[in-house]
């Protein structure tokens, strides 16, 4: 069966994957392809639209990147979002021009007002917060189009030509803090495009089930397994896809959540699969011993990560293949095509240049993480396993800044275990995405029994996301707080002091490092 296809073309900004997403929750198939693909390989797309993502760079500089203007004659409908409304606007004789400080540049949550007749905002309230983050503007509107939404510091906020089917809108509609914003994007779907909606999760099941045979064949898999929801649903795809030509590997690199290994252990002991506990805990703590740079602890877990899943697949045969969990936003904060680099993720950034295996295969990377949950409930995952908080690959070593000790790990673990109990009895945890403790490279003065103190600050972090791609800090009541606090100080040897992170992302990210 063909579906409807909605291309989305890349040019680097960082919310360009979740762009694809809203178009996929709304029950469209879509594709990203990079804004330099050649233009016979997409008309060969047959999309029924297009979409112009977002990208830091200025249109009308030498460097920026752009697009043939042939595609604007397809008579196929296209919605330019950010940077992707300026190469619209730039492209078919408007003029955009670098944000005077007083006017039109804008950052953040932005009262907007909209033209509700046309339809990219038909049916929606007239006026609503949008994000906005840009420092160029568009001084001109190209001939045949007219303004469709603006700001008290923006009056180009949206542009539309609905003879042609052309839309820009300055503000990023994919993310959840623009109000109405996934409505935005189905009405461009189903009002411009006229999508019949044809998509479901169940269908990337069974695609991504017959790629994994086409490109397996008879070859055999290691899965690097850590039992979180990634490279679970990951397992439980590939094991529907190539059964026992499945190895599940779960490396313990002595970095894990308290007791945490051995629950992974218990959990895939009661499925039909291949699983090898590898205990690498004293392998990883040399490797990482006096290493306090983040960027450097990646890279470095991820290549060991490589080499003892190498070592692994001579002892059980010839492997042919490595899989991994890794899902879209570990790619694109690890820097994907014209996206700055955030942070490396020890599975994609941390990659060391050589690896022993014929291919590597993530057949989560296009999605988010509540898409790997939908598609973990497709292939009938237990609940338990679905919704079990995310925790990052490199464990605790990005939740201790500085150098990492087996000291300073059992201290994490034992306060982070806390943490955690304690927001279950509070019943917090039912509504937090996800919270974890961090044992920062801070020491401070403090009183116990009378005594004086020198030890280590610990920091708190709780956020609430759908996407993870932008979180919001939890509220997490005063007096669940203050319990967490006096247990931790009182039962953990070796920090006096509590802070909570009220940082939300952006600016910051989830995670510390």
């Amino acid at each position: 069966m063909k579906h409807e296809l909605v291309l989305v073309l890349d040019f680097g900004g960082q919310y360009n994957q979740l762009i694809a997403r809203r178009v996929r929750e709304c029950g469209v198939y879509c594709e990203v392809k990079p804004f330099n693909t050649p233009l016979a390989e997409l008309k060969a797309m047959d999309p029924i639209g297009i979409i112009f993502t977002g990208g830091p760079n200025s249109v009308y500089l030498d460097t920026a990147p752009h697009v043939d203007p042939e595609i604007f004659t397809w008579e196929v409908p296209i919605l330019g979002i950010c940077y992707g409304c300026q190469l619209m606007a730039h492209s078919l004789g408007g003029q955009v021009t670098p944000a005077q400080e007083d006017t039109a540049r804008e950052y953040g949550k932005t009262p907007t007002t909209y033209n509700t007749a046309i339809p990219l905002f038909q049916d929606l309230p007239e006026t609503g917060i949008s994000w906005m983050s840009h420092g160029d503007y568009m001084a001109k509107v190209p001939q045949g189009f007219s303004l469709a939404a603006h700001t008290d510091m923006c009056p180009t906020a949206a542009i539309a030509d609905p003879t042609r089917g052309f839309y820009g809108v300055q503000f990023h509609p994919e993310v959840n803090h623009t109000q109405h914003g996934t409505d935005m994007i189905r009405n461009f779907l189903y009002k411009v495009c006229h999508a019949k909606g044809d998509w479901t999760m169940g269908d990337y099941c069974r695609t991504a089930v017959a790629a994994i045979r086409k490109k397996v064949g008879k070859g055999r898999v290691l899965l690097a397994l850590s039992g979180g929801v990634d490279s679970s649903v990951a397992s439980a795809l590939l094991a529907e896809a190539v059964g026992r030509q499945l190895t599940c590997v779960f490396v313990d690199h002595g970095l894990m959540r308290l007791n945490e290994g051995d629950e992974v252990e218990a959990a895939f002991a009661k499925w039909d699969i291949r699983f090898i506990r590898v205990d690498a805990e004293t392998r990883f703590l040399l490797k990482l011993a006096g290493v306090d740079e983040p960027e450097r602890k990646r890279k470095i877990i991820g290549e060991e990560f490589i080499r003892v899943f190498e070592e692994e697949s001579k002892k059980i045969g010839a492997v042919d293949f490595l899989a991994q969990g890794t899902i879209y936003p570990d790619v694109i904060e690890s820097g994907a095509g014209e996206a700055a680099t955030i942070k490396s993720h020890h599975n994609v950034g941390g990659l060391p240049d050589f690896v022993d295996f014929k291919g590597i295969i993530e057949p989560l990377r296009m999605l988010f993480k509540d898409e790997v949950r939908q598609l973990g409930r497709e292939l009938g995952l237990p609940e338990y396993l679905v919704s079990r908080q995310p925790f990052p690959g490199p464990g605790l070593a990005i939740r201790i800044i500085g150098d990492i000790t087996k000291e300073k790990a059992d201290t994490l673990r034992q306060a982070d275990a806390i943490f955690r109990e304690e927001l279950a009895r509070a019943g917090e945890d039912q509504c937090l995405s996800q919270y974890f403790a961090v044992l920062t490279n801070t020491r401070s003065v403090g009183v116990m029994g009378d005594g004086r103190t020198y030890d280590y600050t610990l920091a708190l972090r709780a956020v609430t996301t759908d996407d993870f791609m932008t979180a919001d800090w939890a509220r997490i009541p005063y007096d669940v707080l203050d319990r967490i606090s006096v247990r931790i100080v009182n039962e953990v040897q070796g920090i006096n002091r509590i802070v909570y992170d009220i940082t939300s992302k952006p600016p910051a990210t989830i995670e510390w490092e």
